[in-house]
């Protein structure tokens, strides 16, 4: 049976005309998946009714923001929320964000969801000056995270990459934040292809340099740390980072580029996964783990490979505008009503770039409804001038 078609535009200024394929074959879970942890950072539902302009406050849906976490939990995926994926630091305000959090943690206890969420320091002025306001301002978040019952992620801050003087300042204000956690944590290792604010993290712009601080702190804390998720685009220095680490810490690949080889793992070491891409591949993923839970190697690398050219588009340059590519493909796939974004992030994402985006998730099976998909695409592309 024949797919419908949309007329997509090319970079070149052409118009090709594609036919969706069809849907993929994925399966739920019948239990947890066993042989790696796997988080999908959620994104949020903009209200289509409210304003989310630049600059006005945020209005969520919070019905279909809420929805698509029990989507990801059906799955048998961990969600990991109020993370850069949720736009933190993009649009989200703390207020905001703390409310994502209860509500979030409120619903993975009703299903018996897997949940950890960010704790951050966004919530305070750019301008900190100590790192003791630093610290105080992620225990604040901290405290809300803990509070709700959910685990935390220790996300990087801003304000400490401006206010350290050198490794030994991160590795006090760490110091300090593990002992007074209440359970281990999973730290976050943000390269600045997601943020240039948080070049030279861990108190050095060298890459070994900044590896040997934030190894020698989780050696130091190991009991109060479940994980780092890192997310620096380079395979090589994760596999050469997680086989340092003490035993028992987990590292949380965050490499949206490089995932399917570095979760397979490499038969001495492998990594688990928190990941902003299982957000759009939730399926593909989840399917993907199971075949990799029955030892069947084949499934899994011919689920996961489409899926690398459409994340590598997603994710480039600039990378930190890959959450408006995230959002677009919720809509097409029918888990909210509209294509906006809190801020208006909508628009950082050309239709050329977004087109692209839907023939690579065409082609990686992850459009359910291809007709509902198809009309979608077409409306947004007529609103663009691209006649249909």
């Amino acid at each position: 049976m024949s797919g419908p078609t949309v007329r997509l535009p090319r970079a070149d200024g052409t118009v090709a005309e594609h036919r969706l394929g069809e849907p993929g074959a994925f399966t739920r879970p019948d239990g947890p998946l066993t042989s790696r942890t796997a988080y999908a950072a959620a994104h949020v539902v903009a209200d289509p009714f409210g304003d989310n302009t630049p600059g006005a406050p945020v209005d969520v849906d919070w019905e279909a923001t809420l929805a698509f976490r029990r989507h990801l939990w059906s799955y048998g995926l961990g969600v990991a929320d109020a993370m850069d994926t949720a736009q933190r630091g993009m649009g989200m305000p703390w207020s905001t964000t703390a409310e994502l959090i209860r509500r979030s943690a409120a619903e993975a206890q009703a299903c018996g969801g897997l949940l950890a969420c960010g704790a951050g320091t966004d919530q305070a002025p750019a301008d900190l000056a100590s790192t003791d306001e630093v610290l105080a301002a992620y225990l604040e978040q901290i405290e809300v995270v803990e509070g709700a019952g959910a685990n935390v992620i220790i996300m990087a801050s801003r304000q400490l990459a401006r206010v350290a003087r050198s490794a030994d300042d991160y590795a006090k204000v760490y110091a300090r934040l593990l002992e007074q956690v209440s359970r281990p944590v999973v730290l976050h290792w943000l390269g600045p292809m997601f943020d240039p604010a948080l070049a030279g993290y861990w108190g050095s712009a060298q890459l070994t340099e900044a590896t040997d601080t934030v190894l020698q702190v989780i050696a130091d804390h190991s009991a109060k740390v479940d994980g780092i998720k890192v997310s620096m685009l380079d395979e090589a220095h994760e596999v050469d980072m997680r086989r340092r680490l003490p035993d028992g810490v987990r590292l949380y690949t965050g490499d949206d580029f490089n995932y399917p080889t570095l979760v397979r793992g490499d038969g001495e070491s492998y990594s688990h996964a928190l990941l902003g891409i299982f957000d759009a591949i939730a399926p593909a993923a989840s399917t993907a783990l199971q075949a990799l839970d029955r030892g069947d190697l084949a499934t899994y690398d011919r689920l996961l490979e489409p899926t690398v050219a459409l994340s590598r588009h997603l994710f480039g340059t600039p990378t930190y505008y890959y959450k408006t590519g995230i959002v677009f493909l919720a809509w097409l796939a029918g888990h909210q009503q509209g294509f906006r974004m809190v801020g208006g992030l909508e628009s950082s994402r050309s239709p050329v770039h977004l087109a692209e985006v839907f023939r690579l998730a065409d082609a990686a099976g992850l459009l359910p409804d291809p007709e509902l998909a198809a009309g979608r695409m077409s409306t947004y592309l007529s609103t663009v001038g691209v006649a249909q």
